[in-house]
């Protein structure tokens, strides 16, 4: 996917995180295969799919998602919802599943919003209730930014536990009602986004989730140029610290995104990101060691395997780490 000169989307940063982890054991990576149709039309209106695909969207909808249109941004959007999905069947049969992208939390039923196309928290949801016989799952959204097309996608629906911390004063300024929302004005800092954390996370697993879906995103940091809060890297790790507790204590399956990152330098992004996937392996590595149940292949085609392509990522079977 090739972005005009300028463009405020990190592209870069993928292929950064994956080269941060890369270089320790522990991880295996895989090329994402495409997201079906099928499945994505679980959760999006067929017209809006098809398109989308065909490039045939009006122009302000493509002004709405934020990339332009090209064949390339096809193939990274399908890459992007079928690493969640392949995520979301490693954390069915081994305890946890990563996606070294995905969290494209502002796309609604209908149309795609800021950088997102298609929702793969809603994807993968949806695919998992038919397909695997999950009946509630929970969705913890700490991007800096709403989770509104999550939100809104799952509007009235029972068996889905929506959490979102984000900032008050930014993108998207129209919010939705997820189940639980919890907002900051800027420049929130640590303690404050960890005591609301810790007092709403009971909440979510209350709810008995079948699985847990975690959108990470790390443009909270103090760093970031569009995130308007001020965590610090000790903050941020303490965040995931407490999610992954969480989720080990209750016993949930765990699917992992990357969400927003966009400090500067944006390596101080990657890093933030490498040290969340990092943390899920250190506190969620023996849980994932369980029986596998068999479950149902994907059928899309693999993605291109090129350096900085979508991957997902899970533990392998040899590098389990003792909980620390």
């Amino acid at each position: 996917m090739r972005l005009p000169a300028g463009h405020k989307f990190p592209a870069e940063k993928y292929a950064l995180v994956r080269e941060c982890l890369e270089r320790e054991a522990g991880f295996e990576f895989t090329p994402a295969p495409f997201a079906p149709l099928s499945a994505i039309e679980l959760a999006h209106d067929r017209g809006y799919v098809e398109r989308f695909v065909d490039g045939s969207l009006a122009a302000a909808a493509v002004r709405r998602i934020g990339f332009p249109w090209s064949e390339g941004l096809v193939r990274r959007t399908l890459a992007s919802a079928g690493g969640t999905l392949a995520a979301a069947r490693d954390a069915i049969e081994h305890g946890w599943g990563g996606n070294l992208a995905g969290g494209t939390h502002h796309a609604f039923r209908d149309a795609g919003s800021g950088f997102c196309v298609f929702n793969d928290f809603a994807v993968a949801i949806l695919w998992l209730r038919r397909e695997c016989g999950i009946a509630r799952a929970a969705v913890i959204d700490l991007d800096v930014h709403q989770g509104d097309g999550t939100a809104a996608i799952f509007a009235g629906d029972a068996d889905v536990f929506t959490l979102s911390l984000h900032g008050r004063n930014n993108f998207p300024f129209r919010k939705q009602r997820s189940r639980l929302d919890v907002e900051f004005a800027d420049s929130a800092g640590d303690e404050e986004y960890l005591g609301a954390l810790a007092a709403v996370l009971p909440r979510v697993f209350d709810f008995h989730p079948h699985v847990v879906l975690y959108q990470a995103g790390v443009d909270a940091l103090a760093s970031d140029r569009l995130g308007r809060l001020a965590l610090s890297p000790a903050g941020l790790a303490e965040r995931d610290r407490l999610v992954f507790s969480a989720v080990a204590s209750a016993g949930a399956p765990l699917v992992l995104t990357l969400g927003g990152g966009y400090s500067q330098p944006i390596r101080l992004t990657a890093e933030a990101h490498a040290a969340t996937y990092r943390a899920a392996r250190r506190m969620l590595s023996r849980g994932s060691q369980n029986n596998p149940a068999p479950q149902p292949p994907l059928d899309g085609s693999p993605a291109a395997a090129a350096s900085g392509s979508i991957c997902r990522c899970r533990l392998t079977s040899a590098a389990a780490a003792p909980r620390s």
